[in-house]
């Protein structure tokens, strides 16, 4: 063997990573520096993901209570629906008929009960 190829050798294992004008990481530290960045920038993405999956499971928690709550409101209103268009078809009744005494009671009543829900309330 060569001893000049030897003595080469034996210095660039030496000072393998030092490169003219500074240091140079050896491929192998650089290798581990890469995993272990790589490594905690899969744990932020899995830390945020995390925090994606509970903001949509909690969006999608009160989206449902919404649709409840639209549906029973929607419910409420048929009903009151109902009743309203039983109590306008009776109106009309009562507005056919062309007794003004039954007129002059009924508008009392309705200004009598108007007035006594508004003192009641206030």
């Amino acid at each position: 063997m060569n001893p000049r190829r030897d003595h080469r050798s034996g210095r660039a294992a030496l000072f393998d990573g030092i490169e003219e004008g500074g240091i140079r990481v050896s491929s192998s530290y650089s290798n581990e520096i890469d995993e272990f960045d790589n490594d905690r920038a899969l744990d932020g993405l899995q830390d945020r993901v995390s925090v994606l999956k509970r903001l949509t499971s909690d969006i999608h928690e009160e989206v449902d209570s919404h649709n409840r709550m639209l549906d029973r409101v929607g419910n409420d209103m048929d009903s009151s629906r109902g009743i309203l268009s039983g109590t306008m078809g009776r109106f009309k009744q009562v507005f056919e008929t062309k007794s003004s005494r039954r007129m002059f009671t009924l508008v009392a009543s309705f200004l009598v009960i108007f007035l006594i829900v508004y003192y009641l309330t206030k």
